[in-house]
């Protein structure tokens, strides 16, 4: 038995292999995994005694790769029909006008005092509270609004001229 299995998987490997990348695809990466499934299921359908003899083994074979096949085409088509769609490539215009407001507040950004750099810098980059700003810089919590609510005033007017 151990020979018939061994002498089966040498006959119908290529042959399956063949069928396989011809109908998904020589470059896909699946192509292996599915000879492998294939392979397991003739051998096990052979086990159970589904393979009578009224055809030829090679038709056994043919039909179980070809249902295969199917409905491995039918299950990576599902997934593709459910797959959300990809966001467009940006607009290289919507690029360089961004890039050339994030310099903007850059140059802006260097010119405040760095007690304001200081207090955007914790708030917005480190996320954190009022309170834990304003303990880490020793001052009050509406000491640390009245700093970031300036310090953005002064943004906005570099930003502008």
């Amino acid at each position: 038995m151990e020979e018939d299995i061994e002498e089966l998987v040498v006959r119908y490997r290529p042959i399956i292999t063949f069928r396989v990348r011809k109908s998904i695809g020589a470059q896909n990466t699946d192509c292996d995994d599915l000879v492998s499934e294939i392979l397991s299921q003739v051998m096990e359908e052979i086990k159970n005694g589904d393979f009578r003899g009224e055809s030829s083994l090679g038709t056994f074979v043919y039909t179980i790769t070809s249902r295969r096949i199917i409905d491995y085409i039918r299950e990576k088509s599902r997934v593709i029909k459910y797959a959300p769609e990809p966001e467009p490539f940006p607009d290289p215009q919507e690029i360089l006008e961004l890039r050339e407001a994030s310099e903007k507040v850059q140059e802006a950004l260097e010119k405040l005092k760095p007690k304001y750099q200081h207090v955007l810098y914790l708030y917005y980059y480190q996320e954190l509270s009022r309170e834990e700003v304003a303990g880490k810089m020793g001052i009050s919590p509406r000491k640390v609004s009245e700093l970031v609510n300036y310090a953005l005033k002064l943004l906005r007017k570099e930003i502008k001229s």
